[in-house]
């Protein structure tokens, strides 16, 4: 038993990372966008990259492992709805993640280029931006409706 609640709480700790770095990536990404200051925004996501490797790339791989022993633990079935839905959701959450870290990277790139040659930020910037931004929404989401899940086993 208590192996299994070792198991369980390093499960909800790794959705406290997702959820965790997620929203202070998003609002010091968006603080520092609205700044419109090259240099803080390059500054800015130098950190939200690193932090979206260490921390948020760690949790993404071990919430699948942590899960598959909870499974099995807990003599859960594949089959279960709420499962299946969470394991759809992961991979939706996914598919907008992995972007969003090479559009993180972009944006860093040509921030500090910007910074550099005392410039304005280019199109490209902005249109990755908006992007990025859009991008987040059913990422996250993804990532909430699962928290549910996880929680209220609806179905």
């Amino acid at each position: 038993m208590m192996l299994y609640l070792l198991v369980k709480y390093l499960h909800v700790l790794g959705a406290i990372v997702i959820l965790g770095t997620g929203t202070g990536i998003a609002f010091f990404m968006l603080m520092a966008h609205r700044s419109r200051d090259t240099a803080f925004i390059a500054r800015t996501a130098e950190t939200v990259v690193i932090a979206d490797m260490l921390f948020t790339l760690t949790a993404v791989l071990l919430q699948p492992v942590s899960g598959g022993v909870l499974m099995v633990m807990s003599s859960t079935a594949w089959t279960e709805r709420w499962l299946m839905v969470s394991l759809v959701l992961y991979a939706v959450a996914g598919l907008f993640w992995v972007p969003v870290v090479f559009m993180q990277i972009e944006m860093r790139d040509i921030a500090r280029k910007a910074a550099e040659h005392n410039q304005g930020l280019c199109h490209r910037y902005f249109a990755l931006f908006h992007r990025w931004f859009l991008f987040g929404i059913p990422g996250f989401g993804s990532v909430m409706a699962i928290l549910w899940l996880m929680i209220a086993k609806p179905f």
